[in-house]
């Protein structure tokens, strides 16, 4: 059964294709421990989203597989519930990705809870704790822009989930 953080992990990886890090900068950059990364590598290794190319190198992901869990299990393994209004990270359509992409009307925006976040709107869980701080700390935006994708498939209404998938189809073509 994979976990919120696994995912995390996931999409870190989809992001950084080819990139050759450790265990340890890995769980770095994602404020995790190594002990997390570590399982959450060995949980997707299980579950055929990661293949292991050597000992020495960080499981790279299955691409199709991770195409198709994205677009159509983690809304139901990870499903959304919007909480209290509050300061973090914006996220799903609030996230930069979808600036002139989409007509917001004025209800309250989804945000991943963080004190040192500079948006206020409506709290979205994150996959794992430690996203927003991730993404303040460690700016990447292809992850960034991926979470917030995910997060739209998990919690957008269908117009949104499928702009969402296709822009998350576009990203991961590795073709542009």
């Amino acid at each position: 059964m994979l976990k919120g953080q696994d995912v995390v992990i996931l999409i870190k990886l989809l992001a950084n294709a080819g990139e050759s890090w450790s265990q340890r900068d890995l769980a770095r950059l994602l404020c995790m421990s190594q002990s997390e990364v570590n399982a959450g590598l060995k949980r997707l290794k299980i579950a055929g989203l990661v293949r292991i190319h050597s000992e020495t190198v960080l499981p790279q992901p299955v691409l199709q597989a991770s195409k198709e869990y994205l677009v159509h299990g983690v809304k139901y393994s990870f499903p959304v519930s919007l909480e209290e209004y509050t300061a973090g990270v914006p996220t799903s359509i609030a996230a930069p990705i979808f600036k002139d992409k989409l007509i917001l009307g004025d209800e309250p925006l989804p945000v991943w809870p963080y004190s040192k976040g500079t948006a206020r709107g409506i709290a979205l869980k994150p996959l794992y704790s430690s996203v927003p701080q991730s993404v303040i700390e460690f700016p990447d935006q292809t992850f960034y822009d991926l979470l917030s994708l995910v997060d739209t498939i998990r919690q957008g209404r269908a117009r949104e989930r499928n702009l969402a998938i296709k822009m998350l189809e576009e990203y991961l073509s590795y073709d542009k």
